[in-house]
């Protein structure tokens, strides 16, 4: 079976909510987190699999169309390829907020669909996410739960961005593998 490292999108993969950008609505919004690059390349070296799971309830509210955040999506593996890091495969949950599909973390169907279709054991895989819902579908799922930001007591570790968090992870595997 095969290991991966999912992670959300907004706040850990790329801004939101700062002086540059409010929301990412279209592939000029979209800006890396620092590291983030960098971060994603250390980890294929040691994953089978990179996914983003990632809510986004800005489709279903009508601010943006679902081919506009395939844009996105597509923008974002592009320029993640031109440092050498690969993103393999993108879920989204496209719904409202409180729309109660089975697809938007906390729920971890994302997470399960993504393990079926590329046959990855959840228990030797990582969930990183900068919010509680991460974590929740991370430990739904089964997966070991890193929290981006200052403290989520569910989460098996926190850290402050996803460069630290990589290899604290990077790491963990090595240790296993001894």
């Amino acid at each position: 079976m095969n290991s991966a490292v999912f992670l959300d999108r907004d706040g850990v993969i790329n801004e939101v909510l700062t002086n540059r950008v409010k929301f990412v609505n279209q592939p000029k919004d979209f800006y890396f987190l620092p590291g983030v690059p960098e971060a994603i390349k250390q980890l294929n070296r040691y994953f089978d699999f990179i996914f983003v799971v990632t809510n986004q309830g800005g489709v279903g509210l009508g601010f943006m169309k679902e081919s506009q955040l395939i844009q996105i999506h597509e923008h974002m593996v592009k320029e993640l390829a031109k440092f050498g890091a690969i993103i393999h495969d993108v879920a989204f949950c496209p719904h409202k907020p409180k729309a109660g599909c089975e697809c938007r973390k906390p729920g971890s169907k994302m997470l399960i669909d993504l393990s079926r279709k590329y046959h990855v054991n959840l228990e030797n895989s990582y969930m990183v996410g900068d919010t509680d819902t991460d974590i929740q579908a991370g430990k739904k799922a089964g997966t070991k739960t890193f929290f981006l930001g200052e403290n989520d007591p569910l989460a098996d570790a926190v850290f402050p961005d996803l460069l630290s968090a990589s290899q604290w992870i990077i790491q963990d595997v090595q240790a296993h593998l001894k």
